[in-house]
């Protein structure tokens, strides 16, 4: 638990990364593996990763994110995507495992909730990218490499370049690798009166 407050408090988005540096295969297998554990609700898992290691397509990323260095320089680059649709996609896979009478009460359900609510569909797949993305940064914290989240750039220049299908969305990326220089100071946090809420505003 000690180990889990420290990945927690420390200081995550690096900016300035080692362009030499290639991850290893096996820590690029273990951080894929941890991350897909993250949770979804209804176990939709409809957060998508692109893993962008092609030099030329990170330059075209590059120049629509205002010339941020770590979308080259960082090992991997990756685009945190969701399917909109994941829900209607043959959503008994998703509770195969499941007695029969739970994936009978499950799968409807995902369709009654999701089904004519773009908005609600919008949201969910945010949530899902969003701890995805931070389950992703602390697993690479964990195994001795620096990230950096990033919404600094023309979402839908990135989505053309990775032909992003219609029926997704493009939520964040985050840059993985070796850092060259520390993170920058982390900003003042607000004092928790004003954050923390007790029962109701």
């Amino acid at each position: 638990m000690q180990g889990f407050y420290l990945f927690l408090t420390a200081k995550l988005w690096v900016k300035h990364f080692d362009p030499e540096h290639s991850l290893p295969a096996e820590t690029r297998k273990k951080i894929l593996d941890a991350v897909f554990l993250a949770p979804s609700a209804f176990n939709l898992q409809n957060y998508r990763l692109v893993e962008v290691d092609d030099p030329e397509l990170r330059r075209k990323i590059r120049a629509a994110a205002w010339d941020q260095a770590q979308v080259t320089d960082a090992s991997i680059l990756f685009v945190v995507c969701a399917d909109l649709h994941a829900w209607q996609k043959n959503p008994a896979r998703y509770w195969s495992h499941a007695p029969k009478p739970v994936q009978e009460f499950m799968v409807p359900a995902i369709t009654q909730y999701y089904q004519d609510k773009p908005a609600v569909q919008r949201d969910e797949a945010m949530r899902s990218a969003g701890l995805l993305a931070m389950s992703l940064m602390l697993t690479v914290k964990s195994l001795g490499y620096d990230s950096c989240p990033m919404d600094g750039f023309d979402f839908d220049a990135v989505g053309k370049l990775i032909n992003l299908p219609a029926d997704h969305v493009v939520c964040l990326m985050v840059a993985v690798g070796k850092k060259l220089k520390d993170a920058w100071p982390r900003g003042p946090r607000l004092d928790q009166k004003e954050t923390v809420i007790r029962n109701h505003f």
